[in-house]
Order: C-alpha cells, then sequence, then structure tokens
C-alpha cells in the first residue's frame, strides 16, 4: 500500500478515502454502514460531482455553446445557445 499526500492509492482504497474526507469535515461523526453509503458517501459524490458539473458548464460558456442568464431569483441559469443548435447536434452524429 502507498501514502501520497496522505492517501491511501489503490482503487480499492477509493471509497476509503471518501469515507476519511468525510471524517475529517465531519470529525464527531458516526454511522452505520447503511448510514455511511447513504450520506456519507453521497454527500461526497455530490460534492465532487457538483465541482465536476461546473468545470463542464464553463468549458461550455467558454465555446458559446450554452448561454448563462441571472434569473429575477439571482440564481444562474444555463440554456442552449440557439445560434450554436446545429452545430450542437452535428456533435451527437
Amino acid at each position: 500500500l502507498k501514502v501520497k499526500q496522505g492517501l491511501l492509492i489503490n482503487d480499492k482504497s477509493k471509497i476509503g478515502n471518501e469515507i476519511l474526507a468525510y471524517l475529517v469535515e465531519n470529525p464527531k461523526a458516526q454511522d452505520s454502514l447503511e448510514g455511511i453509503v447513504e450520506w456519507w458517501l453521497l454527500e461526497q459524490k455530490i460534492k465532487y460531482e457538483t465541482a465536476r458539473v461546473q468545470e463542464a458548464l464553463s468549458e461550455l460558456v467558454a465555446k458559446e455553446l450554452i448561454l448563462v442568464k441571472k434569473g429575477p431569483d439571482s440564481q444562474i441559469y444555463y440554456r442552449i445557445n440557439q445560434k450554436k443548435h446545429e452545430e450542437i447536434k452535428g456533435l451527437f452524429k
């Protein structure tokens, strides 16, 4: 078992690293197997995926394939750039 930057490295330890990351942020946490799967790992997955989705959206906006609009509720909304609709359709052929 190798250690890199304090984390275990191998495929089997990925979940272990996610559990440890959760516990670092919540040092008083304790739960059952089911609770860990349902809450801890889901929370870690949501944080990770949110960052990945933000990166993807930023790239699509930079390429002007998606437009950004601030709504009346101050939320940011994303939608297809209609001027690029045909170009985008071509990406899936």
